[in-house]
């Protein structure tokens, strides 16, 4: 059973709680959060799209030693992964911390959607010179496209008033 406080003072079950109660997130917040999952979920396909496609990447790499192809797709393999849980993380942790109301949490996300944007236009276009498989584009878009709908969600009018609400303890 969880716990309350009230606006007079802490819960009798929660001595120890403080006198204030805690304003539930608005809409568009919620709404952030739930891509933000979303995104944390798309990571996570990301691992198998990135898999899937290192057939192709490897035709691309040129004339290789057996033994330092398969040393390089296990290191590819290995960064596939971790990069995917690091990235799933991340969009979690922004989201669980957009949710509290943590402002810097909104901030931080807007910056890495910035990153995200330069790196989604590289892939889409091809601009370091290198040729991303379709799947990747697909991919790059549609991840991009959930930090845009996520980072539009978060610097809405209501969402403002939520982050800039007083957050501090007693």
């Amino acid at each position: 059973m969880a716990e309350s406080v009230t606006a007079d003072g802490p819960d009798s079950r929660n001595p120890g709680a403080s006198g204030r109660t805690r304003t539930p997130a608005p809409l568009a917040v919620a709404r952030a959060v739930v891509v933000m999952y979303g995104g944390a979920a798309l990571s996570l396909v990301g691992i198998i799209v990135n898999i899937t496609t290192l057939g192709v990447i490897k035709q691309r790499m040129g004339l290789m030693t057996p033994g330092l192809l398969a040393s390089t797709q296990h290191q590819a393999i290995a960064e596939f992964i971790v990069g995917g849980l690091v990235v799933a993380a991340v969009w979690a942790f922004i989201g669980i911390s957009c949710r509290a109301g943590m402002g810097w949490a909104r901030i931080v996300g807007t910056a890495l959607f910035v990153f995200d944007t330069v790196y989604a236009v590289d892939v889409t276009l091809g601009l370091g010179g290198q040729d991303a498989p379709a799947a990747v584009r697909i991919y790059a878009v549609a991840v991009w496209l959930a930090g845009l709908a996520a980072t539009t969600l978060l610097w809405q009018r209501e969402s403002t008033a939520f982050f800039r609400a007083d957050r501090s303890g007693p």
